[in-house]
């Protein structure tokens, strides 16, 4: 079973290999679907051994699978195959393919990596090679915007890391001082090291503020709205689904030493205070949005900020509601940024005023854009309505009373926002051709059965005891300090 620690590697090194030839672009578009069943496999596999109380290492001891790896690593799986199956058509230009096909593999091999690593700092070298590789992802289309974004993005991000990386040199200065050196998750968890408090605070606070950073969490968010609308579609349903989680994830990491180490009120005030201002910022600027990738990306703000407010709120409740909300925002946000490149294809444009009765002119768009959206704002089946809710309650049972205030009043405003926005994307009529009559279009504009499988998941995995129930709770455990 050790063996499936590395297949997500391998595959995506021998996907990139693969990507890169001059093969026909049919073929080489098939390397980022591969990958991403294999990570999916492999995370399901190792989530059995993990249910079955085996935690699987490798030989050196650097990787390492235990029940929020493997869930982890089931997400990463389950929403690239989501947004490479969906958005398999058109996803490369003829003169940038190669590369394209080569770095989406990378770029899932490096967070199967960031999410199996046993060591902190291969994790954090992990994150950044994610970075280099998304940067090219985001410039793909070589106009000057997204240029413009691409670089943006590596100039926050890598500010981001380094200030991470500063904080893991701080850890591992504590770890030095116990007289056990180590940066290992399984020996920092245990909690069994005599840890200075002062270097652990300040190595805790500077992690986590990194970490944030690639998380979109505000005031350090400024990057992802830019570089979400400049991305090829697939390439944002990624880096919205599961980039920020595996960021987040890290910061869940951190935040079960440092609450070991201190107590739990360092990082409940700092999850606190981003978790709010990363709502507030979502609220203010969705209200009068006129681009419909930007609002999904401030969406994706909107919904780390929530995650926050469950990781600052701890317990059973808070962190299972945070664990099930990463895989329920993850189909979601893919599945609508692919329709959204579908959209975008179609009309030429992502400006809302332009794209609107997409219901009667493009159903084929039109109905999985609004049954997406349905599940991100929250409405039952969908599992975002149960996360959502399991955080505020977890939130205000653990004396967050006035936060909660706060949450839900941002909540809805946000509600409200992408409500009316989505009403006119889907039911509104052009503004330069309302008296004209519409031209139905009911072509699919591409593979229906990656929504349909991601939407259905999302509406059901709530009320899945076994075994998904058993596995969010042997992570959560895991994040309490078991091993």
């Amino acid at each position: 079973m050790a063996a499936f620690l590395f297949v997500p590697l391998v595959a995506a090194l021998v996907g990139a290999a693969i990507g890169s030839f001059n093969r026909p672009a049919a073929f080489r578009r098939f390397t980022g679907i591969g990958t991403s069943i294999a990570i999916l496999v492999s995370g399901i596999a190792l989530s059995a051994a993990a249910l079955a109380s085996h935690v699987e290492s490798s030989v050196t001891g650097l990787l390492r699978a235990d029940a929020l790896s493997s869930y982890m690593l089931c997400v990463i799986g389950a929403v690239a195959l989501t947004a490479t199956w969906g958005g398999i058509r058109g996803s490369g230009k003829a003169d940038g393919g190669r590369v394209y096909n080569a770095l989406i593999c990378a770029f899932l091999g490096a967070m199967s990596l960031a999410v199996l690593a046993d060591n902190l700092g291969i994790m954090w070298v992990a994150i950044e090679l994610t970075t280099i590789a998304t940067a090219f992802l985001v410039g793909h289309a070589r106009t000057g915007r997204a240029l413009e974004a691409a670089w943006k993005y590596v100039i926050l991000g890598s500010v981001g890391v380094a200030i991470a990386f500063l904080g893991i040199v701080l850890l591992y200065a504590a770890t030095r001082e116990s007289g056990s050196p180590t940066l290992s998750w399984l020996e920092l968890d245990q909690g069994n090291l005599a840890l200075n408090p002062a270097l652990v605070k300040a190595a805790a606070a500077l992690a986590v503020l990194g970490f944030a950073t690639k998380a979109g969490l505000a005031p350090m968010h400024s990057w992802l709205p830019d570089a979400h609308s400049q991305a090829p579609a697939p390439v944002s349903g990624l880096m919205s689904g599961v980039l920020l989680a595996v960021a987040f994830y890290a910061v869940l990491r951190i935040q079960s030493i440092a609450d070991a180490v201190l107590g739990p009120d360092l990082m409940r005030g700092m999850l606190a205070v981003g978790g709010l201002l990363s709502l507030a910022v979502a609220a203010a600027l969705l209200i009068g949005q006129r681009d419909y990738k930007r609002m999904l990306a401030y969406s994706s703000v909107e919904h780390m900020g929530l995650m926050a407010l469950g990781a600052a709120a701890g317990g059973v409740i808070g962190l299972t509601a945070v664990l099930l909300h990463i895989l329920g925002h993850g189909l979601t946000k893919s599945s609508l940024f692919v329709v959204s490149g579908r959209i975008q294809g179609a009309e030429g444009t992502t400006t809302i005023s332009d794209v609107r009765g997409l219901l009667t002119r493009r159903p084929g768009l039109g109905v999985p854009f609004l049954i997406a959206m349905v599940a991100l704002l929250g409405f039952p089946p969908f599992s975002l309505f149960f996360s959502e809710v399991g955080i505020l309650i977890a939130a205000w049972t653990r004396g967050m009373g006035w936060v909660t205030g706060i949450a839900l009043v941002l909540l809805l405003v946000v509600f409200a926002a992408l409500a009316r926005l989505t009403a006119r994307l889907a039911f509104g009529a052009p503004e330069e051709a309302e008296s004209s009559e519409p031209l139905v279009d009911t072509s699919s504009h591409g593979p229906r059965t990656p929504l349909i499988i991601a939407l259905s998941v999302t509406a059901v995995i709530a009320f899945v005891a076994v075994p998904l129930g058993s596995l969010l709770s042997s992570a959560v455990a895991v994040l309490s300090g078991g091993s």
